[in-house]
């Protein structure tokens, strides 16, 4: 089972809920505001959108593979 480190927590690479994830990079605001900040966040990265598609995501998903996670933890760091 692979980990992802950050200073205060190490992550799980493991499936894992849109809002579950959304919610663990901005705790601080709503449900729906990290929704899509998260959605802006993998449309802004090109390479991170591509890998995301070639791993089987579809935007109307509303959970991330294992595969997926890995790879929004690579692109984006760890939450």
């Amino acid at each position: 089972m692979k980990t992802i480190e950050n200073e205060d927590y190490t992550w799980r690479v493991r499936p894992y809920s849109k809002k579950e994830l959304a919610l663990a990079y901005a705790p601080d605001i709503s449900a729906g505001a990290a929704l899509n900040r998260l959605a802006q966040w993998i449309n802004h990265n090109t390479a991170l959108k591509q890998a995301l598609a070639e791993a089987g995501y579809r935007p109307s998903q509303r959970m991330f593979t294992s595969r997926q996670t890995e790879l929004i933890f690579r692109y984006l760091g760890a939450p």
